[in-house]
């Protein structure tokens, strides 16, 4: 299935490292030369300022929905081909899903994996049926994804929910699942199976 509109999350630090910033680059040009358009959080530092300087680039089409309050600190970056503002973080993460035919998760701290476990919360619950994907840039996400497992280990999650996200290597295996991985059918959301 083609993906038109990959929503992509990831840091706004500007200290990240080079081989992050470089695989968020990567991965923009990549969804640019696909024909897909980005959805990002609009930011102007950090792999979420690579991802979106790597789709225009590459002559793609980067849209960012940021709320009022980072516009008003600076944090706007200013060169996309559309920004939408909202009025706060909520409305941006609901806008951002909207607009999603998939969700690619770069490296990030504590926001990154707030959006990142709110939308696999939202496939649990049968809210969100499309691609979640994770990139595990230089094995970023190795302890993330052993604390997911042993939710399931530990009976804290069906093991089914396991299939929730796929996880790709480089940006180039991340595109390829965004165009392979089926739609969740939500027969199997855990609002479904408690019936």
């Amino acid at each position: 299935m083609v993906r038109e509109t990959i929503v992509v999350y990831g840091a706004s630090s500007a200290e990240a490292e080079k081989v992050f910033v470089d695989a968020a680059y990567e991965l923009g040009g990549l969804i640019a030369k696909a024909g897909k358009r980005l959805v990002s959080g609009a930011g102007s530092t950090g792999l979420m300022a690579a991802v979106e300087d790597g789709a225009l680039d590459a002559g793609g089409v980067s849209i960012g929905i940021i709320p009022q309050f980072m516009v008003d600190n600076g944090w706007l970056h200013q060169g996309l081909t559309e920004t939408i503002i909202t009025p706060n973080m909520h409305e941006r993460k609901n806008r951002m899903a909207q607009m999603a035919d998939a969700v690619v998760a770069l490296p990030g701290g504590t926001g990154t994996f707030e959006e990142l476990f709110e939308i696999i919360t939202w496939k649990m619950l049968g809210l969100f049926v499309k691609p979640i994907v994770i990139l595990n840039t230089d094995n970023y996400y190795d302890p993330l994804l052993e604390m997911l497992d042993r939710t399931a280990d530990r009976h804290f999650m069906n093991p089914v929910f396991r299939k929730l996200w796929a996880v790709a290597k480089t940006p180039e295996e991340a595109i390829m699942l965004v165009d392979t991985l089926s739609d969740w059918n939500d027969t199997t959301s855990k609002i479904n199976t408690n019936k």
